[in-house]
């Protein structure tokens, strides 16, 4: 069962190892890797967080409000980058037995995609995330990104 505290992990500070797609509807474009680092905290006693990843690579910056809706025990994340300015529609979901889903509905380079975050992996020293785009409405998807969080050497539980 999902709950206010399931994103308690990600408090913090990290060291990110990215890796997506030159062409996020394209199975096959290449891949890329560069570096990152995140810093997430809480607000609301838990019920939420913010964080903001630096991708000096790609000259731009990205944060992520969660929001957890105490009624239907489900988390939003509203993601927001720095380059466009915008704030993309949101992702719903939970977590279950230590692996996080989240659904949404956007557009990308014109075309409708649906949306799925997977947050998997979690420790208090690491973490991945995973994004992957439909085109058929969730009948195949296309994993475009992937994240693995590490904590920095120094920090607690790094």
């Amino acid at each position: 069962m999902s709950s206010l505290h399931d994103f308690d992990f990600f408090h913090g500070e990290w060291e990110v190892l990215n890796r997506r797609r030159t062409d996020f509807l394209d199975p096959d474009s290449d891949w890329e890797e560069f570096p990152a680092t995140s810093r997430c905290w809480p607000l609301f006693d838990g019920a939420a967080n913010v964080d903001e990843i630096d991708m000096p690579r790609l000259s731009a910056k990205g944060a992520t409000l969660r929001l957890f809706d105490r009624e239907t025990e489900q988390w939003s994340l509203s993601w927001a980058s720095s380059i466009s300015g915008k704030l993309f529609p949101p992702v719903f979901g939970r977590f279950e037995g230590g692996r996080g889903e989240f659904y949404g509905d956007d557009t990308h380079d014109g075309k409708d995609v649906r949306v799925r975050f997977v947050w998997s992996g979690v420790s208090a020293t690491s973490a991945r995330w995973e994004q992957a785009f439909s085109v058929d409405s969730g009948q195949t998807w296309l994993t475009n990104w992937t994240m693995i969080f590490t904590r920095p050497s120094g920090t607690p539980g790094g």
